[in-house]
């Protein structure tokens, strides 16, 4: 590190980092995985008649602090672990690359846990004791997500983790703290959400194989290998288009659920690059791609939902 590199780094820490780098740390670009479901799950409750702007905000709200918060807790974690090291592939960890201290991230991410805990307060007076269990089951997944004594992360869980509470818990949660009840329709929907969400983590997974591996971070792709985790994406992003598709020809949605098929190049040829990606820099593009095909197909599914 360069000696104008290292004040730089110094001051950054002493003035509790710079506003650059807390944007870098809550990750932006993965907050959509927060937003998609929520959109979702208000467009079911808006078909069904059930839909209240209110609750639907703050559940909004809430699952951004708990991306946050997350997004947070697995940056100190990973670092803490040997996970984030000098030789790994993905974008920029800021307490890895000392722009801020473990300290400050972790004081950020009980602040983060802690907002969406008020606002979960709201949402149990609205929708009752189930919300109550959602909401500490969400935090304690996203701490439990790669930090404590087992983390799931770690231990090959990550996937399922992200499917059930990215796409099945986010999106039924969604519609019942509006509706009062659950739906068939609500938990149909999510699977879309949580297959797609979850092809966003295998796309980071695989380009991490060989560091992980070597940290003792054993993720599905680390214990399945790299080839299973590029068929897996594969699986993951068909289950999403075919779902749609499914609820038409099952008559649950009118045609209109087919908009996200607008997308389907897109993700034909997302899903070719991520089976021939080999560097860094080609698996964080299609990670940013994935990321971003989960926001329009989200969109597009939430409009189709409402036609």
């Amino acid at each position: 590190m360069t000696p104008l590199r290292c004040a730089s780094v110094t001051a950054n820490l002493s003035a509790g980092g710079s506003l650059s780098a807390w944007i870098m740390a809550i990750r932006p670009a993965t907050l959509t995985a927060a937003v998609v479901p929520v959109i979702v799950g208000t467009a079911v409750a808006f078909r069904s008649g059930v839909a209240h702007l209110g609750p639907a905000t703050a559940a909004l709200f809430a699952a951004l602090l708990i991306q946050i918060g997350t997004n947070l807790a697995n940056d100190v974690d990973d670092f803490e672990r040997g996970a984030d090291s000098a030789g790994r592939l993905g974008p920029t960890r800021v307490i890895q690359a000392g722009l801020l201290s473990p300290e400050r991230v972790r004081t950020a991410t009980w602040i983060a846990f802690g907002v969406a805990g008020l606002i979960g307060i709201y949402l149990c007076t609205v929708g009752g004791w189930p919300i109550a269990l959602v909401g500490v089951a969400a935090i304690g997944s996203g701490l439990a997500y790669t930090g404590g004594p087992w983390p799931l992360g770690y231990h090959g869980l990550g996937d399922l983790f992200v499917f059930i509470f990215f796409g099945v818990v986010a999106v039924v949660g969604t519609f019942y703290v509006q509706a009062h009840t659950a739906a068939a329709l609500a938990l149909t929907a999510s699977i879309p959400v949580g297959a797609l969400c979850t092809a966003i983590l295998v796309v980071n997974n695989v380009r991490d194989c060989d560091s992980d591996r070597v940290a003792g971070k054993h993720t599905l792709a680390v214990r399945l290998g790299q080839r299973a985790g590029r068929a897996e994406f594969v699986v993951l992003v068909a289950l999403a288009y075919f779902t749609p598709l499914g609820m038409w020809l099952t008559r649950q949605a009118l045609f209109w659920v087919l908009l996200p098929w607008l997308t389907l190049p897109w993700a034909t040829s997302l899903s070719r690059r991520v089976a021939t990606c080999q560097d860094g820099a080609a698996f964080n593009a299609a990670l940013r791609s994935t990321a971003r095909l989960h926001a329009a197909f989200g969109v597009l599914f939430a409009a189709g939902l409402l036609a």
